[in-house]
């Protein structure tokens, strides 16, 4: 039944600890080399460049993770890229730690639309193919698989359930699936059967034998949506049913199918945020009488055409998989959440006034993660998606009145600032099209000048005080200095979209409100710290002490949090050398860390202590333009350095420093393997770092490519001696976004000692 020839995990650990012989050996067991096709001959193409980059990826990567321990804190997805379903592995029913590699057990197959655990799942349902007598209850229904034996990959899931001696595959499309079983003969094991697992007691649940057909609704949800929010399920089965029964499991309701005859099963899934008939709709679109095996190729072939943007040379077998494991986690968020009409126009329902709304629509990004690299990443592999995404936020604003701060799906609050000010200003210096930059302009322009209501998910935290003060005051606000220094960015944000339009006047106000970041920086004791109402330093001042002032981290963390005039704020430090030397001892002071107003080590200051780059807490999003900063003052050396040893060091095929974040950590790894990186989103320019491959060529629209060479890069060769582009010498270190977009060569000499 399985005919997919792509490598699976078990059989990539295999790889990276065999000989070349036991290489050859499996590939050609797999179908990806054949025997006597001269492969190892001289001047062939190697073997890594002739497998497939869906094949390269690790849907593991990050997913062994913990409440006090992030790795990712990731899930093993299959889904197309940006689809609106997703579909996990099912280990845990009772938390959102869903899904435990070390398990060794699913509870069933999970339709799941979390971003995040720390926001929790919503319109979720589970399936599970099962045999003979079967208990409801998750825990009870569970059966152990071999992980070992498991093909778990983007385009689909396939493992043998050893409790039902079943093999089970699913594929996914954007917004449905197909689920398989195939049993083992065994008359005595009894019936075959699928039960579906809905969270919540209420809900329709419509069986209808004639069209071997169930209808049900998962309104389950921790917030972010309207109250008449539901996820609309259809699920068509291709035999009849011999019994339909639903039992209660605590608090889900589970539907229970028995099937007499036969050891083959197949389900057909597909969901709507919109309606029943919306998702049969959906099921004619994306699965219509197409086989699982061909929905398999044409999932493969997207995830490849999107993957295949970027290709590298001469990557070691740990570096594939760890760039191709990151970009696969690049391409998963935001989600799709607009759906086509009877007539293939895109409407979609609101999370922000429960209507059905038309237009596209995306849902689960968190601003704070994403606007530092994913969305400048986009901006160059995507920017065509990039507008339509963009369009996505407009519409929410003329939807709800407000710019989201945080959309999962909808108005949701979380974390500091109005950072949705970054990823329009990024877009606007770069000339992005395809979204009206008018109508995001009055938006941001509402949420910078009047209050809103962020508790609610929408306006900027202590906007009376900031418009009164210039700055957040501490004793009035938690989080103050981080709320100061966001406003401030978004406000150079805010004016690079207000210059776009031609607002010269609102783009001098913004541009001079940029700067307030001055007054939370105490050029005393060289850090951002927090000041009363009354113009006070906040005492006693502690660089080790986590959380307010400050959000996840203290301020050594956001030390650096004025990207849009690093100038300004070098200078402040006392000059480069004196910046220099605050880069240094950050990461040679050791993580120290006190817990301050969490009252309890929380899992980022774990993970900043668990390795060593002292108070570099690489594994949270406000550090991760730091080690740019070095070549902002005068030692590229150092960024090439510091960045090479973070992707070495941090980065594997199998986890991540900390929380992923929906894309967040992936386009940083991405982007400085590629050898650049944006300090300042919302200027476009990109700081060139330390490259990873000899060469990577980067297929932009239109047929253009960028290419990145790197002579003489082996793995001790950090630095870049010299650089150019397109045969010119690169000045200052910088990269412009047009060279990029327009094509080229960077060229860079790379040496492990600079003279």
């Amino acid at each position: 039944m399985l005919k997919d020839k792509s490598i699976g995990p078990s059989r990539r650990a295999f790889l990276k600890t065999s000989g070349l012989a036991a290489v050859t050996t499996v590939l050609m067991e797999e179908g990806v080399v054949r025997a006597g096709d001269g492969s190892n001959a001289p001047g062939s193409p190697s073997v890594e460049s002739r497998r497939d980059p869906v094949d390269w990826v690790n849907l593991l990567q990050g997913s062994a993770s913990t409440p006090d321990f992030s790795r990712g804190n990731t899930l093993p997805i299959a889904a197309l890229p940006f689809g609106m379903a997703h579909w996990t592995l099912q280990s845990h029913d009772d938390t959102p730690w869903m899904f435990q590699p070390g398990a060794r057990r699913i509870q069933g197959l999970r339709c799941t639309h979390q971003l995040s655990p720390w926001l929790s799942d919503y319109g979720h349902a589970t399936f599970l193919p099962f045999r003979g007598d079967i208990r409801p209850q998750a825990a009870a229904r569970a059966s152990s698989y071999a992980p070992e034996q498991a093909h778990l990959a983007p385009h689909t899931l396939q493992l043998f359930l050893l409790r039902y001696r079943a093999h089970i595959e699913l594929v996914p499309t954007d917004r449905c699936a197909v689920l398989t079983a195939t049993f083992e003969e065994d008359e005595a094991a009894g019936m075959i059967g699928l039960l579906f697992d809905i969270p919540g007691a209420h809900g329709p649940i419509e069986p209808d034998p004639a069209t071997q057909s169930i209808r049900f609704t998962s309104k389950a949800n921790s917030g972010g949506v309207p109250d008449n929010f539901a996820t609309y399920y259809m699920l068509q089965l291709q035999s009849p049913w011999d019994s339909f029964e639903v039992q209660e499991a605590g608090a889900h309701r589970v539907g229970i199918l028995r099937f007499q005859h036969g050891v083959h099963m197949e389900a057909r899934i597909a969901t709507s945020f919109i309606s029943f008939e919306q998702a049969a709709l959906n099921l004619h679109n994306e699965v219509g009488p197409r086989s699982a095996d061909d929905l398999r190729s044409s999932a493969a072939a997207r995830w490849n055409d999107h993957l295949n943007r970027i290709e590298i040379e001469g990557a070691s077998e740990e570096q594939r998989l760890t760039f191709y494991s990151c970009m696969y986690r690049v391409l998963l968020f935001p989600r799709t959440w607009h759906e086509p009409d009877a007539d293939g126009k895109k409407h979609h329902f609101s999370a922000f006034n429960g209507k059905i709304m038309p237009g596209v629509m995306y849902a689960d990004h968190g601003y704070w993660d994403v606007y530092r690299a994913w969305y400048p990443l986009m901006s160059i592999l995507f920017p065509e998606r990039l507008g339509e995404i963009l369009q996505a936020w407009v519409n929410g604003y003329q939807e709800g009145g407000w710019l989201p701060q945080f959309p999962c799906p909808g108005y949701r609050a979380c974390m500091t600032g109005s950072l949705i000010d970054s990823v329009f200003g990024d877009a606007a210096a770069k000339h992005i099209s395809g979204f009206d930059l008018s109508g995001a302009y009055d938006g941001l322009r509402k949420h910078a000048t009047i209050p809103g209501d962020p508790a609610k998910g929408y306006g900027r935290v202590g906007l009376e005080q900031y418009l009164k003060l210039q700055y957040v005051p501490a004793d009035r606000v938690t989080q103050s200095v981080a709320e100061t220094v966001d406003a401030a960015y978004g406000d150079f944000c805010i004016a690079q979209v207000a210059k776009a339009l031609g607002k010269l006047d609102d783009h001098a106000t913004f541009m001079k409100r940029s700067e307030n970041w001055r007054h939370v920086f105490d050029t005393e004791v060289k850090f951002f710290r927090g000041k009363n109402e009354d113009g006070s330093w906040l005492t006693p001042f502690h660089p080790f002490t986590w959380g307010s002032p400050y959000v996840e981290g203290g301020a050594w963390q956001h030390r650096w949090d004025a990207p849009q005039n690093l100038r300004g704020l070098i200078e402040s430090m006392g000059g480069d050398k004196e910046a220099v030397r605050a880069l240094e001892e950050m990461l040679s002071t050791p993580p120290i860390f006190q817990a301050g107003v969490y009252g309890a080590e929380i899992h980022e200051m774990s993970e900043m202590a668990a390795v060593p780059f002292g108070q570099y807490a690489h594994s949270n999003q406000p550090v991760h333009h730091l080690l740019y900063i070095f070549s902002h003052a005068g030692r590229p050396d150092l960024t090439q350095f510091w960045a090479r040893k973070v992707m070495q060091s941090l980065y594997t095929a199998e986890t991540f420093a900390g929380d992923e974040d929906t894309g967040s950590m992936s386009a940083w790894f991405v982007l400085s393997a590629l050898g650049f990186y944006p300090v300042c989103p919302g200027k476009p320019e990109y700081t060139l770092g330390s490259p990873l491959f000899p060469r990577a060529v980067v297929h932009l629209p239109r047929g253009v490519t960028f290419t990145v060479e790197a002579q003489g890069n082996v793995p001790d060769a950090v630095f870049v001696r010299r650089a150019s582009l397109d045969g010119k010498p690169l000045p200052g270190n910088l990269v412009d976004h047009a060279d990029i977009m327009r094509g080229g060569t960077l060229h860079c000499e790379m040496t492990s000692k600079l003279s």
